[in-house]
């Protein structure tokens, strides 16, 4: 296996996104109790929530944008409301704050930092996570996110145009993930090779198998080490 270059999912890959999420729903209501608390009363978090995948599912042309499905969720929110539109703005901006607070996993950093000496690194993300903001920009040649692109992994597209980005064959390109479909098959249709990050220790339950299985970062950079 000739790897040129890694490409890395960005979450629950780098730090785990359930607990990022619930902060950002936490906050958010939180802020709108504050300074809109007619919103906040209307809108709990579980309505919130509720609301915003009625808006994932009335527009699949947003399936790619989660930005733009919590800005028309927000709107929606505040539309009864005798409040201008730079109120959702405010509000989504604490959204997008809380959304970079991550704590990433133990192995993150050291195992990033490690990989970075030898090979671009690249980020490729569904989400809306901003490594600048984060502060691992400096391990990262670029990201890559299916807003920018405009289709979402495991669309084959999305890995054809961080490779070409990156100036180098996918199939030079080791590209890491959690999940699945998403990353591995995904990545593996776009002529990847790929890694399936498993730390909960999963079975395998598809028929295309990874070419590589680690249950952290730390080992997929020691087999880098070993290996190449």
């Amino acid at each position: 296996m000739e790897i040129h270059a890694v490409s890395l999912d960005l979450d629950d890959t780098l730090w785990p996104i359930d607990p990022v999420i619930k902060r950002v729903e936490q906050k958010v209501d939180g802020w709108l109790r504050k300074h809109c608390p007619e919103v906040a009363a209307a809108w709990p978090i579980e309505s919130l929530r509720t609301l915003r995948n009625q808006v994932a599912s009335e527009h699949p042309e947003l399936a790619h944008d989660f930005g733009a499905q919590r800005r028309l969720t927000l709107q929606r929110a505040f539309a009864s409301f005798d409040l201008g539109e730079d109120w959702v703005e405010r509000t989504y901006e604490v959204y997008e704050r809380v959304r970079n607070e991550v704590e990433c996993y133990a192995d993150t950093t050291p195992a990033l930092a490690r990989m970075a000496a030898r090979f671009p690194l690249i980020g490729i993300t569904n989400g809306t996570a901003q490594l600048e903001r984060i502060g691992l920009h400096e391990h990262f040649r670029f990201s890559v996110s299916a807003i920018d692109v405009g289709v979402a992994k495991p669309d084959s597209v999305i890995f054809h145009h961080a490779c070409e980005r990156l100036g180098i064959l996918p199939e030079n390109v080791l590209h890491v993930g959690d999940d699945p479909l998403a990353d591995v098959a995904g990545a593996r249709n776009a002529g990847m090779r790929t890694a399936w990050l498993n730390r909960r220790g999963d079975s395998w339950l598809h028929e295309t198998k990874p070419d590589l299985q680690m249950t952290d970062l730390g080992a997929l950079a020691d087999w880098l080490d070993s290996e190449t």
